[in-house]
């Protein structure tokens, strides 16, 4: 585990703006994604009849959207222990293999840091 504190300003800015996201909303879970630009794009679950989307795959489609061609780093606030398989592949489609999914738990502590592929 790592406390927010102990990261990059830039991670911990997204892991923040996942956190913020999840509380805000009432939500499961909250995503953030910054570009390779460093524009950060900021989601939380989407949970409609018609359409359920996690909030990481709702934070990467949120920047394709936007035009975004790459990723430098993804962050997850969420009970889950990990990032779901289909979570790691849309950030892996976006960013590369080796983009960073920072995995925290809802209090914002890291509890795990993976290579999307």
């Amino acid at each position: 585990m790592t406390e927010s504190t102990d990261l990059d300003p830039e991670d911990r800015k997204i892991v923040t703006l996942a956190r913020s996201a999840r509380a805000r909303n009432g939500v499961p879970e909250g995503a953030a994604v910054r570009d390779g630009t460093g524009r950060t794009y900021v989601a939380g679950t989407v949970a409609l009849d018609s359409l359920k989307l996690s909030a990481l795959r709702t934070a990467v489609a949120m920047a394709v959207a936007s035009g975004a061609t790459s990723l430098e780093a993804a962050a997850v606030v969420t009970e889950a222990g990990s990032a779901s398989a289909e979570d790691l592949a849309a950030v892996r489609d976006l960013g590369g293999a080796g983009t960073p999914v920072l995995v925290a738990s809802p209090d914002g502590t890291v509890r795990d840091t993976v290579a999307a592929g």
